[in-house]
């Protein structure tokens, strides 16, 4: 079931989100050859609280962290440990917060030092993507829309589209209806509304759209292991356009 927000409910979602990308930019700052995924979210998790929040994803399902940190060929869902970001690398930094009991939810991708020419474009390529679909995100189209625009982005850049996760409603849990593919044709699904929030979050591969899953249950690798990127906006739908709930501004 598709549920609504009011504005007082946006607001709430808001400040979490708001949270989120605070805690994703710190974060960013923190990136480099040596440091451990852990130490990352050791660092998330006392930022959110420090400001307030719950961490999102901590016990979500049995997750066991605060935050997801994807290194490389890692899709999402990889779990920080004592790994070292190496020179080169590309870590997907996603991360959740719940403020009075509303959620917010957003990620990034980070290059580690000097990364290949490759890893950046496919970054560039994704990001770009992520706004492709929150242009389609307005008062009456179709929530398929959203879904073809990243595609037909991604596609014609030569890269493919993760079809095992998607983007997902949002608000007073995590994951809410509707989900959000990344592949589709436009003019299906249901119709925008005000008051929709959505997360829209691009996964993309430089190779193969397949996926797996590895043995801690969790994390997702490229099944051909080559580089994958990943990028989410919470969004709510407004007769203005679509607002971007976790962008500071």
């Amino acid at each position: 079931m598709v549920i609504l927000k009011t504005p007082q409910e946006i607001e709430r979602i808001r400040v979490a989100c708001k949270a989120v990308a605070e805690v994703l930019r710190e974060l960013q700052e923190e990136i480099r050859p040596g440091v451990r995924t852990l130490d990352l979210d050791r660092k998330a998790e006392k930022q959110l609280r420090q400001k307030g929040m719950k961490p999102a994803f901590l016990g979500y399902r049995g997750y066991p962290r605060t935050l997801c940190a994807s290194v490389n060929e890692e899709v999402v869902h990889g779990i920080p440990s004592k790994r070292e970001l190496r020179e080169g690398d590309i870590v997907g930094l996603d991360l959740g917060a719940i403020c009075e009991g509303y959620y917010g939810d957003a990620a990034v991708t980070v290059s580690v030092g000097k990364v290949s020419e490759r890893a950046q474009r496919l970054m560039k390529i994704t990001e770009e993507s992520l706004y492709k679909g929150i242009e389609k995100a307005v008062v009456g189209g179709r929530l398929s829309d959203i879904s073809a625009a990243v595609q037909k982005h991604v596609e014609e850049q030569g890269y493919s589209v993760v079809r095992d996760f998607v983007g997902h409603g949002i608000g007073r849990s995590l994951h809410e209806d509707p989900q959000i593919p990344n592949h589709g044709v436009p003019g299906k699904g249901i119709r925008l509304e005000v008051g929709l929030v959505l997360a829209i979050e691009p996964m993309i591969n430089e190779g193969t759209h397949e996926v797996e899953i590895l043995e801690d249950g969790w994390t997702a690798v490229t099944r051909d292991r080559k580089l994958s990127a990943h990028y989410e906006h919470t969004i709510a739908i407004a007769n203005e356009g679509p607002i971007i709930l976790s962008r500071l501004d």
